[in-house]
């Protein structure tokens, strides 16, 4: 009877750890007049979101090129990694927001002629839309955003762009934009893109990361709390070192880490967990 009452015990201890999972829904979408169609996205809800009724914070994760809302998903196997950081304590439940930025056009950006307004979708529409859906806590110390590449840049870019809208930053293997107006120009003719010389160089000014950390004012140095990472065969290192080297020089508080790995989802995985207890500690008013 003894035995019985132990192996029961450890049924029941073992079937409440396995119930400790969150739930994702990879196929969802809302509707856009910014950008003139539907847009989908990926949510992660937190174990006990279902069972609750607390409000949680968010993370805004961002995909890389070529894929979609589904990268982080099927690739960064952001449920396993997420519950487990939960479960054992070193991340707080929090919802997490995975938008689509590969349909219509590629990039979480407007475009140099204001045709595409990806970065006013996200702001004026998408952000508004999923806060209010779920429940959310809607304040800055709430909310950060993080990516790998083409969001490791998007997520750099927006936090940049919107200091007062993110607790925390966390860019992965990013690029960062065109290093100089030449590159931004010999990329724009490779792409059979025009624009005056004036909005080539306002839209350089705009999305290239080191001249936006050069113009921070020294009152928003400690406006976002910021973690770098990049591998160190990372084909996009030299941009990943100089927001680095620009941030050391600008005395802007933050955490740079160059680990051995490339520009894969292998690295990715290893990053998520500690991108989730940083952006915590925010959240946990360290």
């Amino acid at each position: 009877m003894k035995k019985l009452v132990v192996l029961l015990s450890v049924f029941l201890f073992s079937a409440a750890v396995y119930a400790q999972t969150g739930k994702v829904y990879d196929n969802l979408s809302l509707p856009s007049k910014i950008l003139k169609g539907d847009r989908k996205y990926a949510v992660y809800l937190p174990p006990d979101y279902e069972t609750s009724q607390r409000s949680y914070p968010v993370l805004y994760l961002l995909h890389g090129a070529g894929d979609d809302q589904t990268g982080w998903v099927q690739f960064g196997e952001v449920l396993h990694i997420t519950d487990k950081s939960i479960n054992e304590g070193t991340a707080t439940p929090m919802i997490i927001v995975m938008p689509d930025a590969n349909t219509g056009q590629r990039g979480y950006f407007n475009d140099l002629k204001n045709d595409w307004r990806y970065e006013d979708f996200f702001f004026d529409e998408f952000m508004p839309f999923i806060e209010n859906k779920y429940r959310i806590k809607k304040e800055k110390r709430s909310r950060a955003v993080a990516g790998l590449s083409m969001g490791g840049g998007g997520s750099c870019m927006y936090a940049l762009h919107h200091p007062e809208l993110f607790s925390s930053a966390c860019p992965l293997s990013a690029y960062i934009g065109p290093l100089t107006l030449a590159d931004m120009k010999a990329g724009m003719e490779r792409n059979n893109q025009k624009g005056t010389e004036a909005e080539i160089e306002a839209y350089f000014k705009k999305h290239n990361a080191i001249n936006l950390i050069n113009d921070i004012k020294d009152d928003n140095k400690k406006a976002v709390r910021w973690y770098i990472d990049c591998g160190d065969d990372d084909f996009l290192y030299e941009g990943n070192a100089l927001v680095h080297i620009a941030m050391k020089k600008k005395e802007i508080p933050h955490e740079f880490r160059v680990r051995d790995g490339a520009h894969s989802w292998t690295y990715w995985r290893t990053a998520l967990p500690t991108v989730l207890t940083f952006v915590s500690e925010a959240f946990h008013q360290y």
